[in-house]
Formats: C-alpha cells, structure tokens, sequence
C-alpha cells in the first residue's frame, strides 16, 4: 500500500502507561458522537502519514511533537466502508516532561491521559481504536498481532 492512497491517520500519544485521548463532540452530523477517540483525522494535500496525524495533533491539543518519537505506523482498512482508502495508525513514545500539558482545541469536549488498561477496557471509547493500540501493544511485546 502506497502512501498516496490513505483518507487520513490517527496518532497514541503514550507516555509512561498512560495514553492521551479527546472525548468527541456530542454531535449527530459526527461519526462516533460522544466517544473518547484518539488525535487525528483526515488527510490535507499531499501529507504524509506523519504530517497528517501531527498537524491534527497540534490542532487539537496544542502539543507540538517532534516526528522522531513516532516509532510505530501501520495501515489498517477503512472503518467506513470496505473499498474506502485506508487509514495509518502511528503511536509515539514520548518520555515524561517531553510535552507541555495538552490544550483543547476547537474540536471535542475534553482531553484526558488515562491508563492504558483504562482505555483498552472503556467502554465509551472507540472500539477500533482500541484495538489498533491492543495491535502495536502486542507487537511492542513481541507476541505479534492480536
């Protein structure tokens, strides 16, 4: 799969054994109203994967990453509809301090670091993208996709 066909990437921001999130507007015109979801969306241009999942980052969080902690990227299907360009799922790594405490944007109700485990189990949070997070946390462990 080429990076010139993907509608957009989602990005896990882990920081020891928690994980940043954003509770999503409560909105019927919004895919998962409601929901605690991951940073991200949909592509600009001709982004990169990267460039799509920290531009959104910093639009709703305010937090600027540098692009070397992102050490993981994968492609999954679209969540919309088979045949629907894919979407990347990046995560990145970043040590305590390493980051100012995120800010709202103009999208979503709420930021809030939970505990990994926390987040795997919710369940008002997006189910595929818990299981894209389960995906690079068992390959992080050696076990390979779940």
């Amino acid at each position: 799969m080429t990076e010139q066909a993907f509608s957009g990437a989602k990005i896990a921001i882990l920081c020891g054994d928690e994980v940043l999130s954003l509770l999503r507007d409560d909105r019927p015109d919004i895919p998962f109203p409601g929901l605690w979801d991951l940073p991200g969306g949909g592509r600009e241009g001709a982004e990169t994967p990267e460039e799509t999942a920290l531009r959104e980052l910093e639009e709703e969080t305010g937090l600027l990453l540098d692009p070397a902690l992102v050490v993981w990227r994968e492609v999954f299907d679209s969540w919309v509809a088979p045949g629907r360009p894919p979407n990347w799922f990046l995560v990145a790594e970043v040590p305590e301090g390493v980051l100012d405490e995120p800010v709202l944007g103009d999208e979503g109700q709420e930021l809030r670091w939970f505990e990994i485990t926390e987040f795997l189990e919710l369940n008002g949070a997006i189910p595929h993208m818990q299981t894209r997070l389960r995906v690079y946390l068992a390959e992080r462990q050696g076990l390979g996709p779940c």
